[in-house]
C-alpha cells in the first residue's frame, strides 16, 4: 500500500522523541530533519516538504503542550494537523449542475486510466442513486470505444458512442441525449496522448468550450511520483481543471503526488483509486489519508466499504439467525464472500486503529478464502447445515474433493465452532452486543 514507506520513517522519528521525558528545540529540529527526508524519499516536491517542516517546526517550538499530551503527542498532533492542511483540508465534492445533466470532462495522458476511472466513478453515483452516462470521446486510440463499452456493461451503465467522428459533436450529442433521457450525469472520455502536445490540449479546450463541463478532472498515475504533479500543473494551467483522481494508491508507490498535487497545482484530490476492480475507488478526505500515514487507521473509510460491499437483505437474514444462536457453514461461506467484496484483506484489517502497524510486515494469504471455499463446497447441504455429523470418514471425502487435507477440515470446523462461540457470547440477554453491531452495517 501507498505511504508505508513515510509511515515507517515518520513512525521511527517519533518513537525517537516518545524515548525522551521533555523536549528542546534541538530535538524538534532533529525531528523534523528526519521528517524531511522521509517526505523527499516519497517523491514528495522539495518546496512542500522544506515548507510543511518548517510549519511544523515553528508551530512544535512555540506550543504549549496540552495538560493531556506528552511533548511528543502533542509534536504528532501537530505533523497530523498539518498533514490534513497539506492535502486540502476538507474533502473536495463533485460541483454539480443546478439544472440540465452535470457534465464530467475526464482527462489525462494515455495509460493514465481514464477509461476504467470513468467507470468507476460512474459505478460510485449510480450505486448512491444517481443515473450516469458515459460518452465515447477517443475515437484515436484502436479500440478505445469498446473498451468503454466494455467498462459500461459490467457497471450496468450506458455508454453513447458515434464511431470515429468528431469528439466535439460526440460530446454535444450524448448532453443532449442525457438531457432528454434523463440522465443526470453525463462522462466524457477524452482522448490522452503519450505527452502533453498542443494539438491534444486544442482539442480538449474545443470540448471544454462545446460541453461546458462543471467537472474537468485529471486522471493521473500515482507511481509516477512527481511527474504526475508535473502532468497536473501542465494541463491546468492549459486547460483549467477542476480536480484529480489519483490511480494505483494501492502499489507500492511512495505516494508523493498525493501529498504534493494540493500545494503544487491549487486543485484538489477529489478520488483516489484503490485497485483494478470496478469497486476500488474512495472519494479522498483529507484527514482519512493523514491518519493512514500516521498508523492511526481509518474506521470511517472501513465502514463505508462495509456498507457498500455487504447485502443488507443478507445482514437481515444472518442477523436473525445469529438472534437464533444459528450460524451454518454457508453462513459463513457467505461471510467470507462479502469481506471478499472489500478488498484486500491486508489493507481492510490496516484501517483498524492499532493493527497497521503490526500487519505492515505480515503475508496475509488472500486465496485462504478460495481454499475455505472450496472445503465447503466439497460438502453435502446437510453438512454445510449440520457441521456435527461431519465425521472422519466424510472429513476425508471432503478434503479429497477439495484437493485439500484433513488437518485443512479440521481447522474450518475449529474456526466455525470458534465463531459460533463468539456469536452466543455476544448474543446474551442484556448485552445488546449484536444488535449494535449489525446496525452499523445498515
Amino acid at each position: 500500500m501507498a505511504f508505508e514507506g513515510l509511515s515507517d520513517r515518520l513512525e521511527a522519528a517519533f518513537k525517537r522523541l516518545r524515548s525522551k521525558g521533555s523536549l528542546n528545540e534541538k530535538d524538534v529540529r532533529d525531528a523534523m530533519r528526519e521528517v524531511r527526508m522521509a517526505l523527499l524519499e516519497a517523491d514528495v516536491n522539495y518546496k512542500v516538504a522544506r515548507d510543511f517542516t518548517a510549519q511544523v517546526t515553528e508551530r512544535a517550538i512555540g506550543a504549549q503542550v496540552m495538560e493531556s499530551l506528552t511533548p511528543a503527542q502533542m509534536v504528532v498532533k501537530i505533523v497530523n494537523e498539518e498533514l490534513i492542511r497539506l492535502m486540502g483540508g476538507t474533502q473536495a465534492r463533485l460541483t454539480q449542475a443546478s439544472r440540465g445533466p452535470t457534465v464530467v470532462m475526464m482527462c489525462g495522458l494515455q495509460g493514465s486510466g481514464k477509461t476504467t476511472h470513468s467507470g468507476k466513478i460512474a459505478l460510485m453515483l449510480k450505486n448512491q442513486g444517481h443515473r450516469p452516462l458515459l460518452a465515447a470521446c477517443d475515437i484515436y486510440r484502436p479500440a478505445a470505444i469498446k473498451q468503454l463499452q466494455v467498462v459500461g456493461e459490467r457497471i450496468g451503465v450506458p455508454v453513447f458512442e458515434m464511431g470515429q467522428i468528431s469528439p466535439v459533436e460526440i460530446a454535444r450529442q450524448a448532453v443532449n441525449l442525457a438531457r432528454d433521457q434523463g440522465h443526470d450525469f453525463v462522462f466524457l472520455d477524452t482522448a490522452g496522448r503519450l505527452h502533453i502536445d498542443e494539438e491534444l490540449m486544442n482539442e480538449l479546450k474545443e470540448l471544454k468550450t462545446a460541453a461546458r463541463p462543471q467537472e474537468i478532472l485529471l486522471v493521473v498515475d500515482a507511481m509516477t511520483g512527481q511527474d504526475a504533479v508535473n502532468v497536473a500543473k501542465s494541463f491546468d494551467e492549459a486547460l483549467g481543471i477542476d480536480g484529480l483522481v489519483l490511480t494505483k494508491l494501492d502499489s507500492d508507490t511512495r505516494g508523493g503526488a498525493a501529498l504534493s498535487a494540493r500545494a503544487v497545482t491549487g486543485k484538489p484530490i477529489k478520488f483516489i483509486g484503490t485497485g483494478e476492480k470496478p469497486g476500488d475507488l474512495e472519494p479522498f478526505h483529507p484527514e482519512r489519508m493523514a491518519s493512514r500515514i500516521l498508523g492511526m487507521g481509518d474506521v470511517l473509510s472501513l465502514i463505508e466499504k462495509a456498507e457498500t460491499a455487504l447485502d443488507e437483505k443478507n445482514a437481515e437474514a444472518l442477523e436473525k439467525k445469529l438472534l437464533k444462536n444459528k450460524f451454518d457453514l454457508n453462513d459463513m461461506m457467505e461471510q467470507f464472500a462479502q469481506l471478499k467484496k472489500m478488498g484486500s484483506m491486508k489493507d481492510i484489517l490496516g484501517m483498524i486503529p492499532g493493527l497497521g502497524k503490526q500487519l505492515r510486515n505480515v503475508e496475509i494469504d488472500e486465496r485462504q478464502f478460495d481454499r475455505t471455499q472450496a472445503l465447503i463446497l466439497s460438502m453435502t447441504p446437510r453438512e454445510r447445515q449440520k457441521p456435527e455429523i461431519i465425521n472422519p470418514s466424510r472429513k476425508r471425502r471432503i478434503a479429497a474433493g477439495a484437493g485439500q487435507q484433513v488437518e485443512d477440515v479440521n481447522k474450518l470446523l475449529k474456526q466455525h465452532r470458534e465463531m459460533q462461540k463468539m456469536f452466543k457470547q455476544m448474543n446474551k440477554p442484556g448485552k445488546g452486543q449484536m444488535r449494535d453491531i449489525m446496525s452499523q452495517f445498515r
